[in-house]
């Protein structure tokens, strides 16, 4: 299925049914007074979050979306039937928002979370609301209220608690194969990830956190060049980066640090809260580094790029050090949560007196 993270739909609620003039016709009662009901009000348009949907491109091909009407009052005190809601399934991570001012109207972050996004118009007063004691006759009806239109764009960030960046062919796909379920595509051209890739990665019983591979950053990405920029945003709701680096590069001739720091300013031309997020460095490939100079090339490495965060030396390929890597991570994000959860306190001089 092709990923699509990003579309544009037209939603419209129902308008609501007319409101209806009609007098009781009875056998030997010559002045039955007003009957008639009142119009259906229109029908709603919602929004769940679906957790089994990873995409929006059911909505790149299906633009409009129509609630029913409701139905014009009737005679008989009838009043007439509520139109039809819709229901529009969307991936877990949906921003919606208005397609025109760029305002953000609702995020969708829970799994099941059900949204009105327009709201059907109301149904329309028959004359048998307009009797009173002086107007026993009334021939005021009021149409129905028309339902809400909007145009909005729907951006989709997925929600990973870790997210992958490094250059094109890093080993960001065969470190995410090699700690959790995900399968993605891994070859040795760049480019290989296309769009990203979820997956869950096991520590224990119930202990799991998710981790998403993005397609490769190249310098520019900020501006437009490669893939990267395009799914950049993914990363702006995770607790944690991982920055991935390819220490094979050099016996290839190439500056792996020279890469790393470009990196590094692609991400603080993005966004800076993005840039300022925990980013810790992986150092990958150390199985295609002989064993002897591997601890003077990660020190160099770390001395030149001048990082101060925590740094793993991993082969995602065998697996080495991944292990230590999963259980850290897992416990950063752990204690993240549990500072999130965990009641600010409050200054004992803002309390309420309860003595008396």
């Amino acid at each position: 299925m092709k990923f699509v993270d990003e579309a544009y739909i037209d939603i419209s609620a129902g308008d609501g049914g007319a409101g209806c003039v009609s007098f009781r016709h009875e056998k030997y009662k010559e002045f039955g007074g007003p009957n008639g009901g009142d119009g259906g009000r229109g029908g709603h348009v919602f929004a769940v979050a679906d957790p089994n949907l990873n995409t929006l491109v059911d909505f790149r091909f299906s633009r409009r979306h129509d609630a029913k009407r409701g139905q014009h009052g009737m005679g008989s005190d009838m009043f007439g039937a509520a139109g039809d809601d819709i229901t529009l399934k969307m991936p877990v991570g949906t921003i919606i928002s208005d397609a025109e001012t760029g305002e953000v109207l609702y995020e969708l972050l829970t799994p099941g979370e059900v949204i009105t996004i327009a709201k059907g118009g109301d149904g329309g007063f028959g004359n048998m609301r307009f009797k009173s004691a002086i107007n026993r006759a009334p021939r005021q009806k009021t149409p129905g209220w028309p339902g809400e239109k909007k145009n909005l764009k729907l951006e989709l960030k997925v929600l990973a608690d870790v997210g992958l960046l490094g250059l094109p062919n890093a080993g960001k796909s065969t470190l995410i194969s090699a700690i959790s379920n995900a399968r993605p595509r891994i070859a040795d051209y760049p480019f290989t990830t296309l769009h990203p890739n979820l997956g869950v990665v096991r520590v224990g019983m119930e202990q799991s956190f998710v981790v998403a591979d993005l397609p490769g950053l190249i310098e520019g990405a900020s501006d437009g060049a490669g893939l990267g920029h395009l799914f950049l945003r993914h990363l702006q709701r995770t607790r944690l980066l991982l920055h991935v680096v390819d220490m094979a590069l050099f016996d290839d001739g190439a500056d792996p640090v020279a890469g790393a720091k470009a990196i590094i300013k692609e991400l603080k031309k993005y966004d800076k809260a993005l840039f300022d997020k925990p980013r810790w460095l992986v150092l990958n490939k150390l199985d295609m580094v002989p064993a002897d100079e591997r601890p003077a090339r990660v020190a160099d490495f770390v001395k030149r790029l001048k990082f101060k965060g925590p740094v793993f030396e991993i082969s995602a390929l065998n697996r080495e050090g991944c292990e230590t890597l999963v259980k850290t991570v897992y416990k950063h994000i752990k204690a993240e949560q549990t500072a999130e959860n965990t009641p600010a306190e409050v200054d004992p001089r803002f309390l309420p007196d309860v003595s008396n």
